[in-house]
C-alpha cells in the first residue's frame, strides 16, 4: 500500500449528516457543530467560508471546500452578513440567540434553507464522529482547503444531487458511501496539487534510515519493537536512528509507534466486533488493560466508549 492510499483508506461515514442547502441573499449560517470533517460542494451561485481565524475562502459554482474541525466558521453570501442560524453538534439548528429553529427552514427531504431553487445551492456532507476519519488523515489536512472547478471537475455532483433528496430504504448507506467517495476523490486531487503539505512521516518515507524504520513499524506494529531492534533493521546505530527519525518525523520512534498502534486499535474498535483483548494482541499491547489505559490517555475516552455508537 502506498502512503497516500494509507491516508485515504480512513473515511468511513456512518449515518453522516448530508443536506442540500438552498439560500437567497442575504444569508449566513454559523457552524459550531465541532464535526471532525465537513465537505461543501457549491452547486449553484457562490458563497464565502469565513473561519474565526485564518484566511476566508470564496466558493463559486463547481468549487469544493473541506473544513477540518472542531473550530467554528461561518458560511455566507458575503463575509459581512450576520448569521441567522447556528448549526450545533448532531445537526441541531437554532437562532443565534439560542432559540430552536423548530423546522422553520426545512424544505423537504434533506433540503434546508429559503426555497428549493434558491440562488445559492450547496451540498454539505459532515462526518459526525472523529473515528470515521483516520486520525493521520485529519492531522495531514489544513483547517480549510479548497479545490476550484478549474482544478477538479467533480463527476459526482449529478449523482449526489439526485440521491440526497431521495427517501428510500437504505438511503443513508448510499449517501455515506457517496460521501466517502467524494472525500477520497477530492483529497487525492488536493494532495497532488502544489498547495498540499504532506505530513512529516510521509516525507520521511523516502529517507533510507527513517523510511526503513517507518515501514518496519507500519508493517508489523504488534512486534515488540525497541529502538535497538529498529536500528538493527535500518542498519544504523541506535543514536543515529533516534536522531534521524525524530528530525524527519517530528517525534521519537517509540512515540510514533504508540500513536500508530492506537490509531489501528481505534479503526478495529469501529470496524470489527473483536474483543478488546484480541485487538490489544493485534496492535502490540500485552493485555486489554494496557491498551485501555493507553487509549484513554490519548483519546480521552475508554475503548468501550469509543466503540459505542454514541461515542
Amino acid at each position: 500500500m502506498d502512503a497516500l492510499a494509507g491516508l485515504l483508506e480512513g473515511p468511513r461515514a456512518r449515518g453522516a449528516f448530508m443536506i442540500r442547502a438552498c439560500f437567497d441573499p442575504p444569508w449566513a449560517v454559523r457552524v459550531e457543530d465541532r464535526a471532525p470533517l465537513t465537505v461543501m460542494l457549491m452547486v449553484r451561485g457562490d458563497a464565502w467560508v469565513v473561519p474565526d481565524t485564518g484566511e476566508r475562502l470564496r466558493l463559486r459554482a463547481g468549487d469544493l471546500a473541506i473544513a477540518r474541525g472542531p473550530d467554528p466558521y461561518t458560511c455566507a453570501d458575503d463575509p459581512g452578513t450576520e448569521p441567522r442560524a447556528v448549526i450545533l453538534p448532531g445537526g441541531e439548528c437554532g437562532y443565534p440567540d439560542g432559540r430552536p429553529l423548530n423546522g422553520s427552514m426545512d424544505l423537504g427531504v434533506r433540503t434546508w434553507g429559503d426555497r428549493p431553487d434558491g440562488a445559492a445551492v450547496l451540498l454539505i456532507g459532515t462526518y459526525l464522529v472523529r473515528g470515521e476519519i483516520g486520525g493521520r488523515l485529519l492531522d495531514a489536512l489544513p483547517p480549510l482547503l479548497s479545490l476550484t472547478s478549474e482544478q477538479w471537475d467533480c463527476p459526482l455532483t449529478p449523482l449526489l444531487m439526485a440521491e440526497v433528496t431521495r427517501d428510500e430504504p437504505g438511503q443513508e448507506v448510499v449517501l455515506d458511501r457517496l460521501l466517502d467517495l467524494l472525500v477520497i476523490a477530492a483529497l487525492r486531487s488536493w494532495f497532488a496539487g502544489p498547495s498540499a503539505e504532506p505530513p512529516a512521516w510521509d516525507r520521511a518515507l523516502g529517507d533510507p534510515v527513517a523510511g526503513r524504520a517507518l515501514r518496519l513499524l507500519q508493517d508489523d506494529p504488534a512486534h515488540p519493537w525497541t529502538v535497538a531492534s529498529l536500528a538493527a533493521g535500518a542498519g544504523v546505530s541506535r543514536a543515529a536512528l533516534a536522531r534521524r527519525f525524530t528530525e524527519l518525523v517530528g517525534e521519537p520512534p517509540m512515540a510514533y509507534l504508540t500513536g500508530w498502534r492506537l490509531a489501528l486499535a481505534a479503526d478495529r474498535l469501529r470496524d470489527t466486533d473483536d474483543t478488546l483483548g484480541a485487538i490489544a494482541r493485534q496492535v502490540g499491547y500485552g493485555s486489554a488493560f494496557a491498551l485501555s489505559t493507553a487509549f484513554k490517555r490519548v483519546y480521552g475516552v475508554s475503548p468501550q466508549e469509543y466503540r459505542a455508537p454514541t461515542a
